[in-house]
């Protein structure tokens, strides 16, 4: 399966932003690429530094505008796409969903963001309810998809949910970067952090790993903090956690690879990690915590 992800920095224009990605697309299409992933919320700034009742205007409902266009566009190219939306589900009820559009332009299916997080510069609880699909792929053309979205994948829990649901490839659309006062060593060990556990999926679960993060500079519009520059190093992991390609944390950036699918089976007969799991010893992992 020939696999693209396009790291992207992005302004306030949110159609000179869509322009860039068609663009994009149709330049990893060109190289023939069959499964092209985006980064979380791509069509915009990231909005959650901040909250703004008025930021509810940008969300969309699924089916809508944003599904169509990039509808038409996997339909014309061939291509299997994965977008990363602001849901809107209703009056008053919204979501960080990611869409897998099929290459005849239909929607495969989605996923809404299970865990949310609420820290500083990333509020995005007063935005996002959490995820009710559950950890399900996606049947595509190309393969079943575990499609998952940023903070989800700081929890191996979700990764592992997903493999054992027949995902073939973990895919995290992402948005994260740095604070401006952070030392550089911290900043080092926070994105070491990040590209350790995913890699750590991928070999926990024997399959490849798509992270695809934004890259740039965006303030924060209320000038609490010195806004975030998005570190970019969006990467795709074979399945023993190798890195087959990965970005600088400063450049917008279209990356390809061919990822062998088959190559899992191979993996989990020298690594039989699901051969060998304690299912019934885990029950606790269902709890908030182990009181003594």
């Amino acid at each position: 399966m020939k696999t693209a992800l396009i790291q992207q920095s992005n302004t306030s224009d949110r159609a000179g932003n869509i322009a860039k990605l068609e663009q994009n697309i149709r330049k990893c299409a060109a190289q023939g690429a069959e499964l092209i992933v985006l980064q979380e919320l791509h069509n915009g700034l990231y909005f959650c530094q901040t909250e703004d009742p008025a930021v509810f205007e940008l969300a969309e409902t699924i089916p809508g505008p944003s599904t169509a266009s990039f509808g038409k566009l996997a339909r014309e190219l061939g291509v299997v796409l994965v977008l990363s939306l602001f849901e809107k589900r209703t009056a008053g009820l919204y979501h960080n969903t990611a869409v897998v559009i099929e290459k005849d332009g239909t929607i495969a299916g989605k996923y809404r963001k299970m865990h949310i997080p609420d820290d500083p510069a990333y509020y995005e609880k007063f935005y996002f309810a959490p995820g009710d699909l559950g950890f399900e792929p996606v049947q595509t053309s190309v393969g079943k998809l575990g499609v998952l979205v940023c903070w989800d994948q700081w929890y191996p829990e979700a990764a592992r949910l997903m493999a054992m649901a027949g995902a073939e490839v973990l895919i995290y659309p992402t948005a994260i970067g740095w604070e401006s006062t952070d030392t550089d060593d911290e900043k080092q060990r926070q994105t070491d952090a990040w590209m350790i556990s995913q890699r750590a999926h991928a070999v926990a679960n024997g399959i490849p790993v798509i992270s695809c993060n934004r890259t740039g500079y965006e303030p924060d519009p209320s000038g609490v903090t010195n806004g975030i520059l998005f570190w970019g190093n969006s990467f795709i992991a074979g399945p023993q956690g190798e890195i087959l390609v990965q970005a600088t944390n400063n450049n917008d950036e279209n990356l390809l690879v061919d990822l062998d699918l088959s190559r899992t089976e191979t993996v989990r007969r020298m690594w039989p990690f699901f051969r060998d799991r304690r299912v019934d010893a885990f029950g606790d992992l269902t709890k908030r915590w182990r009181e003594e």
